[in-house]
Formats: structure tokens, sequence, C-alpha cells
């Protein structure tokens, strides 16, 4: 038999993970530990800013942020990645995701030198990154990339009626400018600009 429960609150899950845990001799149980749109946008509310703000630099750079270059923003490093490692297992004892999670962003060091433990980088895995890039929008308002993508239908048009507004107010206010030419008009049967927009004062 296979169950599949979708929208179930974070105690619910914990109280179904410690059943499952009970009769785990009896039952083979496969826990989904990938990053949804919810789990992501927990997780980022619990950062402190420094630590949401080493993460954004990380989905800024498309999954990848010199460590070099973070030093320069940060100054040490250590406050906002043990922030971001916390987080989890402070996660799992709420049963906002399950244990077995991979932390979304990962220290990334030296191939060529393993015995230097000082990290070169900090990376994001792409699903993990676009999952994230939802949620910054979701839940701050601001992120990478164009925020129209991440709107519904019903939130685009509201944005698209407010930019037309406000281009028709800044046009208004244009043509009420002293000596400023009126915009170019149409006439019902015209093919072209009315001439006369164009040729208002002027010899013929």
């Amino acid at each position: 038999m296979k169950i599949t429960i979708e929208g179930a609150s974070p105690e619910f899950e914990r109280k179904l993970l410690d059943l499952l845990a009970e009769h785990r001799r009896e039952l083979t149980v496969a826990v989904d530990t990938e990053w949804n749109a919810d789990r992501a946008a927990r997780y980022l509310r619990t950062l402190p800013s420094s630590a949401r703000s080493f993460l954004e630099e990380v989905v800024k750079g498309k999954g990848y942020a010199d460590a070099a270059a973070l030093r320069d923003l940060f100054g040490s490093l250590r406050g906002p990645t043990i922030a971001l490692s916390r987080a989890i297992p402070r996660g799992v004892k709420a049963g906002w995701w399950p244990e077995g999670i991979a932390a979304p962003v990962q220290a990334v060091y030296d191939p060529a030198n393993p015995s230097w433990q000082r990290a070169i980088g900090y990376s994001m895995d792409k699903a993990v990154l676009s999952v994230f890039i939802d949620a910054l929008w979701d839940v701050f308002g601001n992120g990478p990339g164009d925020p129209r993508a991440h709107m519904d239908p019903e939130q685009l048009a509201e944005v698209m009626i407010r930019e037309d507004a406000e281009a028709l107010r800044r046009e208004e206010e244009r043509e009420a400018r002293p000596g400023h030419p009126p915009a170019i008009r149409w006439a019902d049967t015209d093919d072209v600009p009315s001439a006369l927009d164009i040729l208002d004062g002027e010899d013929q």
C-alpha cells in the first residue's frame, strides 16, 4: 500500500513520523527530504538578517558565491554559516521538515587541497535554488529576476493596471508643462497622426 499525504500540519506530520517510527520494522518508509515552498519560507523566516543576506548572495550568484567575496561583505563568515546550519535541526525539532533534509547552502572546498578546510565558496543545488528564489519573493517581496514571474494572474493584472495609470499620470504632467508640445493624437478616420497636432501654429 502506498499513501501520499499533502498539506498536513507540522503537528500532524510529527505524530505521523512518530507512528511510522514505531512500526519501522513492518514498513518501508520513504520520507520526502526535498525543499518545497513552505519549507523554504519557514527556513527564511527563522534566519537572522545576516544569515538571510548570506543566503541571498548565493541565490543572486545563481547558486554559487565566492567565499572571498562573501568575506568582503560580511567579514567573518562564522556567524551566518552557523545560523544557517542550526536552522536545520531546529526545523526538524519543530516538525517543519524531516530529519535528513540537506542544508540548502553547502560549503565548497578546494579539491586540489583537501587538507585545507577553509571554504572557497558556497553553493546551492539548482532545484533548491529555484525553490528559494520563489520563497524570497513570496516572503520578503524581493529576489533576483523579474518579480512578475512570481505573481499569480490576479497580482499581475493589478500591477499592470497600476503601471498603466502611472504612465497616464506622467503623460498628463508632461503635457501640462508650459511650452511643451501636446502629444500626437489620432483622429477617428486618420491613418497617420493628425496634421494639426504637428503643424499647429506653423506657416503652411
